[in-house]
């Protein structure tokens, strides 16, 4: 546990410390993010306003994760597991990373071209499928010596569903489904100050609990073999996300509003991609959605818009997704992010609450 709990308050440290410095370069190097026409008169004067500040709390994490494993190889430890990187955590920190180079490409163009048009859509998804096809693989064919792989073979809820078995191939697709998803949910979201960031911290704050409880209960601890967990590599799985959380906390003290640096593809795309990563190899996949009802309500606005235009030629928002329909109504962008921060944090609280109850319910 030793460093679950450096890895988090240094990832902030360094985050906070650092943004000022990777700030002043994006404006030296004139990255601003371009701002679309169609937004609301308030985001004009955000224009300026440097981009790929993902950079920031990617290299944060990354910083703080080896040094927690520098720490833990360090210090006398009683723990099952050794303290060294495992597939597991090249599995999440390798969508984290990969994933926020698609975003950075994308960035880049935006950038470079002075407009909104980054990297189309279709090239998006294909380097989507590559980065979820081989990660994905990796999570499946590289079993640990005790047989466990990072990503089960079975659709998971709580824990693996006994009956939904998928098998090797199926469980790669699904795993592309969820980056896809989880990415481009992220990437709706970042659309106000501090939205995408906060939001972010609450997910992966549970995933930090949720591994913690899986390795307090983990069945190659033979002493909790009445009711255990499969995950491969739980003290894993919370270090990452607990760095990631702390450096997303560093950053959001320059991102919330008035934002100093935005996040931009970089950022939106490596937090989804590892969000995707935690779910699988936690195997909550199907507890996800609930955990990060959040992004689900952003990405289903964004769909019921598009739908509702293409078959009826009428809006049900006034723009999408979500946020930027309450900015209309005249909703200040501080008080949508603090109240969408509260609905995320609802079914953050919901989805642990849901994981506990079942560990309670088989052992009271």
């Amino acid at each position: 546990m030793t460093a679950v709990v450096i890895a988090a308050p240094l990832a902030f440290v360094l985050a906070l410390i650092g943004s000022p410095f990777v700030i002043a370069g994006l404006r030296r190097l004139r990255a601003a993010q371009p701002i679309r026409g169609v937004y609301v008169e308030a985001h004009q004067v955000k224009r300026g306003t440097p981009t790929m500040g993902g950079l920031i709390f990617i290299g944060a994490t990354l910083v703080a994760y080896f040094i927690g494993h520098l720490a833990e190889k360090a210090l006398p430890s009683q723990q099952i597991v050794p303290p060294r990187p495992t597939i597991t955590g090249l599995v999440l920190l390798g969508l984290m990373v990969f994933c926020g180079a698609i975003g950075f490409i994308d960035d880049l163009l935006k950038v470079s071209r002075r407009n909104t048009a980054g990297l189309s859509g279709r090239w998006k998804i294909v380097l989507q499928i590559v980065v979820g096809g081989v990660f994905g693989t990796v999570a499946v064919h590289f079993p640990s010596t005790s047989g466990q792989t990072v990503a089960s073979d079975h659709l998971s809820f709580i824990r693996d569903i006994s009956w939904a078995r998928l098998g090797s191939v199926l469980i790669v697709i699904v795993f592309i489904g969820i980056v896809m998803a989880s990415t481009n949910a992220v990437n709706l979201t970042d659309g106000l100050d501090g939205l995408a960031t906060g939001t972010s911290v609450i997910v992966l704050i549970a995933y930090v609990a949720i591994s913690f409880w899986q390795y307090r209960h983990w069945c190659s601890d033979t002493t909790h073999l009445a009711y255990c967990y499969q995950a491969r590599d739980p003290l894993e799985t919370g270090l990452i996300a607990s760095a990631a959380a702390g450096a997303l906390t560093g950053y959001l003290w320059w991102g919330t509003w008035p934002a100093r640096v935005f996040m931009g593809d970089v950022g939106s795309m490596s937090i989804g991609g590892l969000i995707a990563g935690e779910a699988v190899a936690t195997h909550t996949i199907l507890l996800l959605p609930v955990i990060g009802v959040l992004f689900v309500i952003i990405t289903g606005s964004r769909i019921i818009q598009y739908v509702s235009w293409k078959t009826r030629h009428k809006r049900v928002f006034r723009q999408s997704p979500l946020h930027h329909h309450f900015e209309q109504v005249g909703w200040s962008e501080v008080n949508i992010v603090i109240r969408f921060w509260i609905i995320a944090g609802i079914g953050t609280f919901i989805g642990l609450a849901l994981f506990y109850s079942a560990f309670l319910a088989q052992t009271g």
